[in-house]
Formats: C-alpha cells, sequence, structure tokens
C-alpha cells in the first residue's frame, strides 16, 4: 500500500503516491490552489485529487506554516484569519479516513532531501520562500526564515517571492537570491544548503559548492520519513 503526499502550496496543491521504497507510483496531480483557500474548499479538493490516486495506507501533509501537533498556528500565502487553529490532521483524517501526519511544507520536503551530517538548510523558491533547518538529520520544526527581515523592512520572502520575480524578472531576482543567501551564510555555517521551489529554475548564476538543487520527487520522499518512529 502506498503512502499519499500532500504538498499544500499557495499557487498549488500537489498529490503523490510512494511506495513503501519511496518512488513514485503515479505522476504527480497538481491543482490550482482554491481561491480563497479556505481550508472546506482545499480539504474538498484534496479528497477529490485523492480518490483518483492509487489505494494508500498513511498519508502526510506539507503544510506552508506553522504546524504543531498537526494543528496549523498561521498560513501567510493562505490567509492566516482562515487557518489559525485547524487541525489538519483531524479534518483530513475524517475526510480521508486514514491516519494523517502533518508538519511544516519545508520540513516534510527537507525530510526527504538532507543527508543527516552537519547543519544543513533546506529553501525553497516558490510562491514564498520555505526553510528548514536540521542539525545531523534531527529538524529543527517551523524555522520560518522567509518571515524575517531582510532590508528595509522587507522579509526574505518580500523580495524574491513569485510576484517580484514576474515583476523585475529573472536577473534582477537572481541578484536578490545570491544576495539572500549571502545573508543566511554567516548566521548558520551550514554545511549544505539545499534548494528547491517552482522557481529555482530561474535562477542565472552558477552555485557554491555547497548548494545542491533538488526536485520535488526527491522532497517528497520525505512522506515516508514523517512515519519514521
Amino acid at each position: 500500500m502506498a503512502t499519499l503526499a500532500v504538498d499544500i502550496g499557495g499557487g498549488t496543491i500537489k498529490l503523490m503516491a510512494l511506495s513503501p521504497e519511496g518512488a513514485p507510483v503515479t505522476e504527480t496531480l497538481c491543482e490550482p490552489t482554491p481561491k480563497p483557500a479556505a481550508p472546506d474548499a482545499v480539504f474538498a479538493l484534496i479528497r477529490d485529487m485523492a480518490e483518483t490516486l492509487p489505494p494508500h495506507r498513511q498519508v502526510s501533509v506539507g503544510f506552508p506554516g506553522v504546524v504543531k501537533g498537526g494543528v496549523a498556528l498561521n498560513a501567510p500565502n493562505l490567509g492566516d484569519e482562515l487557518w489559525h487553529g485547524v487541525s489538519l490532521t483531524e479534518r483530513l483524517n475524517q475526510l480521508l479516513q486514514r491516519p494523517v501526519r502533518a508538519i511544516n511544507d519545508v520540513d516534510l520536503q527537507g525530510l526527504g532531501v538532507v543527508r543527516g551530517e552537519g547543519v544543513e538548510l533546506v529553501l525553497t523558491l516558490g510562491t514564498g520562500m520555505g526553510a528548514a533547518l536540521f542539525t545531523d538529520g534531527v529538524l529543527v520544526p517551523n524555522l520560518e526564515l522567509g518571515h524575517h527581515p531582510l532590508r528595509d523592512g522587507q522579509t526574505y520572502e518580500d523580495l524574491v517571492r513569485d510576484t517580484e520575480l514576474k515583476r523585475i524578472g529573472p536577473v534582477e531576482w537572481t541578484a536578490r537570491v545570491v544576495h539572500a543567501l549571502e545573508q543566511i551564510e554567516p548566521i548558520f555555517n551550514q554545511d549544505l544548503l539545499h534548494l528547491g521551489g517552482g522557481n529555482v529554475q530561474n535562477l542565472q548564476c552558477e552555485l557554491p559548492d555547497n548548494v545542491r538543487i533538488f526536485t520535488l520527487a526527491e522532497a517528497m520522499r520525505g512522506a515516508l520519513k514523517l512515519w519514521d518512529d
């Protein structure tokens, strides 16, 4: 029986079924996130998408905000007022009739890509900027680095989010990303930086040796590791 990986994003919702070995069983399903992204609409879409996939025994959810005990505390790119206090695990367990675990989306992706040695930072460039931190493979949850001020009162996410890429173009956007990476390096002194997300393909530069690009398929393997006790 497969594990269902669910990635809830500000722009799209993605589902993938994974074998017990972590291989994709099907192509990734992708649908636009409902607007407004109210919980009932998002959960209903996930249910409808899941019904088209092979049978699965458990569900792992990556959510774009702080998640504690399976409960969303915020959702900057979905609407904080809609999601604060919503139990992701309980609601989806009721709809999907499967055991559900939920954590921050980049935390989940990081579980799939980190190597488990030293300090590893995971950053995603998409609707916003997500971040996750691991030390010797142990997650420091809910980092939310993207919402920290970077320049002139603007946050990392304000400067490198998808809308800014579309507004200023890939060259200037790349310069902003490089500047952000230069600011982050002396804070975490990471041994390895894993860089992913839908907009990583727009980078117009060579990256340092300790930066590697990862794919969504790699990242979604974190859905299996979320069930390692």
